[in-house]
């Protein structure tokens, strides 16, 4: 079952990995994609990016080191939305701006919160 992408769009404690660097993390991609929404520019699409590629790193490190069982299927999701929002330009229509909100709140709540105690 689907998520509710939340109004406004903010990480709020329903998101919570429960690894505070995670959850920090989690946060800044909030505000990325929010920025995106409200400030369509190639500057925050940038910052976008590069956030999420330096979240990705960051949690696929924690699962490498322990050694997460469905690391390969994890890392592949990630490399996949990675592609997609590196092959954007700003600006960016509505429809992706919705596929970037609802990507993060079913990624974090439907494949992420499986990590939870494992890593």
């Amino acid at each position: 079952m689907p998520f509710d992408i939340p109004e406004p769009f903010q990480w709020d404690d329903s998101f919570k990995v429960f690894y505070d660097n995670l959850d920090d993390e989690h946060r800044q991609l909030f505000k990325a994609i929010f920025a995106c929404c409200t400030d369509n520019n190639a500057a925050n699409l940038t910052a976008l990016v590069t956030t999420t590629k330096n979240h990705f790193a960051d949690e696929e490190g924690m699962m490498q080191k322990s050694d997460y069982p469905d690391y390969a299927t994890h890392k592949k999701v990630h490399d996949e939305f990675v592609a997609k929002i590196s092959g954007l330009s700003a600006p960016i229509d509505d429809a992706t701006k919705h596929f970037a909100k609802d990507w993060l709140v079913q990624h974090i709540k439907g494949i992420d919160f499986k990590y939870k105690e494992k890593l």
